[in-house]
């Protein structure tokens, strides 16, 4: 396959950036895109220029670092796949294809392909997670937990932080990171006990760094973890009844 790349190159956060043009002569359907940018970096250091900057780590769809802009879609043409999981199958031989970081203004550019994702981090900060004793392994089973309520905690909690709910939002909001893991820590027993402080912390700091929801759904879509869009109902839910229990639990 002969691709040509228009590749957003930035070199660093101040920097203005600017799309280039590559084209890979040698690439081959069943590569991954990451693969494709590993093989057009092989060339660039060939021939002495700076490769194009890109983050991965797993290349399993697990660890959601990988995300990048493909063709003005997060992640790629492929619904609920990670950016490592895209093959160039999905385009035609010939085809010219536009890699750029991820787009929201909670999430400064690097350098090329690799963006600043800390926003997210900061409202799992603010009270993402469960600070009282939860026991050991064996202590879990002292506690027993509907199969239907367990299997709803881990449908929610599979969210990987990759961002690109966030950059698939026309209003760049992170109701559908934020609602999946409020939903996840209230369903757990754990998580009950810190329910309304966590979720007034979150939601203040999510409202801190990103935009309301933009109920068109398109955060759903592009989830590589394919977190249901009914999750983004857990940010007004979790709120409101902080709120009016006027409890932190």
């Amino acid at each position: 396959m002969k691709l040509t790349l228009e590749i957003w190159r930035q070199a660093d956060t101040a920097a203005a950036g600017g799309f280039e043009t590559y084209v890979v002569a040698d690439a081959m359907p069943g590569m991954s895109l990451l693969e494709l940018l590993d093989r057009l970096n092989e060339s660039l250091i060939e021939a002495g220029t700076d490769p194009v900057v890109f983050d991965s780590d797993c290349r399993e769809g697990i660890c959601g670092s990988c995300g990048i802009t493909v063709d003005g879609r997060p992640h790629g043409p492929e619904a609920n796949t990670p950016s490592c999981r895209q093959h160039l199958r999905s385009f035609a031989d010939g085809a010219r294809i536009t890699l750029e970081p991820l787009r929201s203004g909670a999430f400064p550019v690097v350098r090329d392909l690799v963006v600043d994702r800390s926003a997210l981090d900061r409202v799992i900060e603010a009270g993402g997670f469960i600070s009282v004793a939860a026991g050991t392994a064996p202590d879990a089973d002292s506690r027993p937990v509907p199969h239907a309520t367990a299997e709803a905690a881990l449908e929610f909690g599979g969210c990987i932080g990759c961002g690109a709910c966030v950059a698939a939002c026309p209003n760049g909001a992170a109701h559908l990171f934020v609602g999946s893991k409020l939903a996840h820590l209230s369903l757990m027993v754990q998580g009950r006990t810190e329910r309304g402080t966590r979720a007034l912390a979150m939601t203040d700091s999510m409202d801190a760094e990103f935009g309301p929801c933009s109920t068109f759904g398109e955060c759903a879509t592009v989830c590589p973890a394919d977190i249901p869009l009914t999750a983004i109902a857990a940010v007004p839910k979790e709120t409101i009844r902080a709120r009016w229990r006027g409890r932190p639990d």
